[in-house]
């Protein structure tokens, strides 16, 4: 019996052998990492890879690389508009829209579910059920309007000074806000099992500080020259202030952490730091 079963171990031992290289070739590197980063953060064409279950610890390491080329387009647009002799609250409009499109206007429909459900809900459970909810209410559609609105002047103030600096530091900003926002993964459990935090895994500190460290490096490297180091650190100490704020809230409101919460604070971040920034460009 030993003589028969010895050739079946082994075959089935090749196979594991073989099929492991494989599957590691296919799930890890920074390419597999940046595409699932563009993936789940926009809607960028991303080639015909196959699509595979989202990490957040894998999604926290490249997002700052994903956030450069998702934002590269309607930074681009904003200087070209301009250049071109369009006014710059015109030329900020038109680049909003775009990052609309490029992102899936992912981040302002988290923006408008979480203010509906923190501010339109007494209990947890009715403000996550209201979050849940694909319509929007009157708080969802105030913050929407506003962040819109802080958007656009924002980046048209700057770009009367230059729309270079303007281009740049919301290029820094946009990478930043992102990365930064992936915190409250780390800080707060899934405030529901089934949502898309919860699906793509909790975030590990480790992870989630490659991530912020490569933003904070690309920040200084696209925002250094548009602005001044005094300006890059008050941004920063305004991004980390707002990180705290918000984490407390949701803490307080529902108890942990969903995915519009989390793309909420992306959106409340990008415009600390362009308002932080703004006296300095």
């Amino acid at each position: 019996m030993s003589e028969k079963k010895q050739p079946t171990d082994q075959i089935q031992a090749e196979i594991v052998l073989e099929s492991r290289p494989q599957e590691r070739a296919e799930a890890i590197g920074l390419k597999a990492d940046l595409v699932m980063a563009l993936r789940f953060f926009s809607r960028l064409p991303t080639g015909s890879s196959p699509h595979v279950q989202p990490e957040l610890g894998r999604i926290a390491t490249a997002l700052p690389f994903a956030s450069a080329l998702i934002g590269l387009l309607p930074a681009l647009l904003l200087t070209g508009a301009v250049l071109v002799g369009l006014p710059e609250y015109f030329a900020a409009s038109l680049a909003v829209g775009a990052m609309v499109l490029v992102s899936g206007a992912m981040a302002d429909d988290a923006l408008a579910d979480a203010a509906d459900g923190l501010f339109g809900g007494h209990t947890v459970e009715r403000r996550l059920e209201i979050m849940k909810d694909s319509r929007h209410g009157t708080y969802g559609v105030a913050a929407l309007g506003l962040f819109i609105l802080l958007r656009v002047t924002a980046l048209g103030a700057m770009a009367i000074v230059s729309p270079l600096a303007a281009a740049a530091v919301w290029l820094a900003a946009g990478i930043v806000a992102r990365s930064a926002s992936l915190w409250l993964a780390v800080a707060l459990p899934s405030a529901r099992s089934g949502g898309a935090s919860a699906r793509v895994g909790r975030l590990g500190v480790g992870s989630f500080s490659v991530g912020a460290v490569f933003a904070l490096i690309l920040m200084f490297i696209l925002g250094g020259p548009a602005t001044s180091l005094l300006g890059l650190a008050t941004a920063v100490l305004a991004a980390i202030l707002v990180v705290l704020g918000w984490t407390a809230l949701c803490r307080k409101m529902v108890g942990g952490q969903t995915g519009d919460l989390i793309g909420a604070l992306g959106t409340l971040i990008e415009i600390a730091l362009l308002a932080a920034l703004l006296p300095f460009v």
